[in-house]
């Protein structure tokens, strides 16, 4: 079993490595070889009573996904049924993607949208202001992602088992978290792996359990998941993430703001208001992203470090929790003692194995 997850893992660290090189060549290409002028320049021309930035998306988009697909469908389809973690039929994969794809266009179109109808009023000072719209927009998403999204690919209920959600409703009050209630989808239709999840803000914060978690844990076993879970709310960590993407979102904005008319001329832009130039700023959050992943990984590592150990000095459970660790790692097929450099780049949480060290030194 530890030789089918190394063999796992490595083949989503190379696929995720190649994609995002994959991608920025696309999108450098996109820009370099005047196809994105020439995409803006039809559609003001031929889009006279229809917006060009909606079409524009829609092209780039439709472009990228066909020219993506083949890595995409090896990456979330092939392997998964390689390794067994999923019985998924190609018809409801590809239903998901457009789905997925719909949204994405969606949240993608308004954020482009406010990002031009800034730039245009507030040439001076719109990095700022569109800052402070992309993270309170990111907040609502978040208090929209179980009532809205989550729905759209899972069928949505409340936890059946009674005294599962009597113990959990129990452990919430312990821990001081106040959650609308427990629910339960049907995570088997897609995939094989264990999952479970405390989301929403204010009225909609709710547990959510996968039945591929729900069937195969005992009562114990899960409540040390939700102990974890819990946590990350009782520290605080929730707002921490919030304030760090916050800053993130300003960094990248502001480097914008100070450096693009350094990088326009290399591509035939006049400026940052020219449509032409949106994948500009999608190298901006790529470079960005690279660079910061790192960091990012070693602030979550430290959050789920803590919670680890909160969720043990609550429950108590420490040999449920050991059990947990090892039925995950097993079921999701989990690579339990990376590289060092695998773990320092994509790595958001402590390996299982270190997870597992600390509970019985607990």
């Amino acid at each position: 079993m530890l030789d089918k997850a190394k063999q796992y893992s490595n083949a989503k660290y190379r696929l995720e490595i190649a994609g995002i090189i994959y991608g920025f060549i696309l999108i450098f290409l996109f820009l370099k070889s005047g196809l994105s002028q020439g995409l803006a320049n039809g559609l003001f021309i031929y889009a006279q009573n229809f917006p060009a930035i909606p079409l524009y998306l829609l092209v780039v988009f439709c472009a990228y996904y066909l020219l993506n697909f083949p890595l995409n469908f090896y990456q979330s389809f092939v392997l998964e049924h390689k390794f067994s973690l999923t019985t998924q039929s190609p018809g409801d994969w590809l239903k998901d993607q457009l789905k997925a794809g719909g949204i994405s266009y969606v949240i993608t179109l308004i954020l482009v949208a406010a990002f031009y109808l800034i730039l245009r009023y507030y040439p001076d000072n719109w990095w700022l202001i569109l800052s402070l719209f992309w993270i309170f927009f990111s907040i609502v998403l978040a208090k929209l992602m179980p009532i809205v999204i989550i729905p759209v690919f899972f069928k949505y209920k409340k936890l059946s088992d009674d005294n599962l959600r009597a113990r959990i409703m129990r452990l919430a009050d312990k821990m001081k978290v106040r959650i609308l209630d427990c629910y339960e989808i049907d995570f088997s239709k897609k995939t094989l792996k264990g999952n479970a999840a405390f989301v929403g803000i204010g009225n909609t914060r709710r547990v959510i359990l996968a039945d591929t978690l729900r069937d195969k844990y005992s009562y114990e076993e899960i409540e040390v998941i939700l102990a974890h879970e819990f946590s990350h709310y009782r520290l605080k960590h929730l707002l921490k993430l919030v304030l760090i993407n916050a800053l993130s979102t300003l960094a990248v904005f502001y480097l914008i703001f100070r450096t693009n008319i350094y990088f326009l001329d290399m591509f035939g832009l006049s400026s940052l208001s020219d449509l032409a130039g949106l994948p500009l700023l999608l190298i901006y959050f790529i470079l960005f992203g690279i660079i910061t992943r790192p960091l990012e990984a070693f602030i979550s590592r430290s959050f789920e470090r803590s919670a680890d150990s909160l969720a043990l000095e609550t429950t108590g459970a420490k040999e449920a929790f050991i059990s947990t660790m090892e039925k995950l790692a097993s079921q999701n097929l989990s690579d339990r003692n990376p590289h060092p450099i695998i773990k320092f780049f994509f790595f958001d949480h402590p390996p299982i194995d270190e997870r597992i060290k600390m509970a019985r030194n607990y």
